[in-house]
């Protein structure tokens, strides 16, 4: 699959561009593994940021998804919020420079 154009980051320059094969394949093409735990929060994000038109910082993330912060952290072994919203088609969270 041919990727749409991203940022420096790997964000895509049109969130129009996203669509669930474009989110898995930009996550294959750098090496990260999406189980359905993962998928599902990246869903959940999208969801979140239609109703609010913002990307929620982790704290309101996890309650939103009703997973404490420690355990987002675990499963993506990094700051989850910027895979998240990566592989989401999502801006960049505003806490992530």
């Amino acid at each position: 699959m041919e990727l749409p154009e991203r940022d420096g980051d790997g964000y895509l320059l049109d969130m129009n561009a996203w669509t669930p094969e474009v989110g898995r394949a930009m996550a294959e093409a750098d090496g990260v593994e999406l189980d359905d735990a993962k998928w599902g929060q990246i869903l959940k994000a999208r969801e979140y940021f239609e109703e609010h038109s913002v990307v929620p910082p982790i704290r309101k993330f996890s309650k939103y998804v009703g997973i404490d912060q420690k355990e987002l952290f675990k499963q993506w072994m990094t700051g989850p919020m910027k895979p998240i919203t990566k592989y989401g088609g999502l801006p960049k969270p505003t806490g992530c420079v």
